[in-house]
């Protein structure tokens, strides 16, 4: 039974500004392990999940306390390339008073864009419940081409193939449009994971038009967070509102990939295929539940800070939920 969850992308060192200098400047910066599907990938193992991370670190010692921090946290890393050619990419993170970050990038050229298809195994996708990506593989046209290489042969597979667009304009080329990348990899995608933002920096002609699009490719969840507010879900033949979890906020670097972590966890559990996802769906407690089990790691990783250490246990969400309503 496939139950390995694959995620694929950057795996980059956050630097987290601590301290004021009286300025507005960090007096210093502290270095966490970070990067969207690895983020993702540690939420999954934390879980008590099966998963693996795909991609490419630098030679250099933030790949060594990349790799060490993801076999630390129990993911597989056997799809770990490691390249002298470029470092590691480092992002330096701001928070603001309310927890809100802003992330300044120090990427091009690093270790991560250097990733190409045929450094993926020849059997990196047979036993895989779900292959897992972000818009920030698609930032380079050769790094993009290996991205929606791995879709293509996840779908080949009949993996669950996910995409969460988790946009930094920051990392987009000045000359380059991302809805031009951002489209053919969320018609590949059979759940998509958009913020409200997102959503709307999509719906250039309207919301719906959003929606129709994406019912013309192999998207059959959308589910779109909006923060501590209501999350909103939609399929083809349905579409519906939850409440989510408010917790105080220190740190939200991390919850958009907790969310899609235990998200991931709970399809993976669940054994759900692009066969079977339509009839789940239709199963509204089942959707429900995981949608609200979702929400719960996303909460708790809010309340803390840093990315990989911010992602919560099994019992730990567990306890949650029973104390949250």
């Amino acid at each position: 039974m496939k139950r390995s969850v694959l995620c694929f992308g950057e795996a980059l060192i956050d630097m987290h500004g601590e301290g004021n200098d009286g300025h507005g400047f960090a007096k210093h910066f502290l270095p966490f392990a970070g990067g969207a599907p690895a983020n993702a990938a540690v939420a999954v193992a934390r879980l008590g999940g099966h998963a693996r991370f795909a991609g490419m670190l630098g030679e250099d010692r933030f790949g060594d306390f990349l790799l060490h921090s993801l076999k630390h946290a129990g993911v597989d890393t056997a799809d770990v390339v490691r390249t002298g050619e470029a470092n590691t990419a480092l992002a330096f993170v701001t928070l603001d008073g309310h927890g809100e970050r802003s992330f300044s990038f120090y990427r091009p050229p690093s270790a991560d864009l250097l990733f190409r298809a045929e450094h993926f195994r020849p059997d990196a996708f047979d036993s895989t419940s779900a292959f897992h990506v972000c818009s920030n593989s698609l930032t380079d046209p050769n790094l993009a081409a290996a991205t929606m290489e791995g879709m293509h042969r996840a779908r080949r597979a009949g993996t669950l193939v996910s995409f969460d667009l988790n946009l930094r304009p920051a990392l987009w080329p000045r000359d380059s449009e991302p809805r031009h990348y951002a489209w053919p990899a969320l018609h590949l995608a059979d759940v998509v994971k958009l913020s409200a933002e997102e959503f709307d920096w999509l719906a250039t002609d309207g919301a719906q038009a959003v929606l129709d699009r994406l019912w013309n490719g192999c998207t059959r969840l959308l589910v779109v967070t909006d923060g501590a507010k209501p999350l909103r879900w939609y399929h083809p033949d349905a579409e519906g509102e939850l409440p989510c979890f408010s917790v105080p906020m220190v740190d939200s670097t991390g919850a958009g990939d907790a969310f899609v972590g235990g998200l991931l966890f709970q399809l993976a559990a669940q054994d759900i295929t692009p066969a079977n996802l339509d009839a789940w769906v239709g199963a509204l407690p089942r959707l429900h539940a995981t949608l609200r089990y979702a929400s719960a790691c996303g909460a708790l990783a809010v309340s803390r800070h840093g990315s990989f250490a911010a992602m919560p246990s099994a019992s730990e969400v567990e306890r949650f939920m029973e104390t949250h309503a």
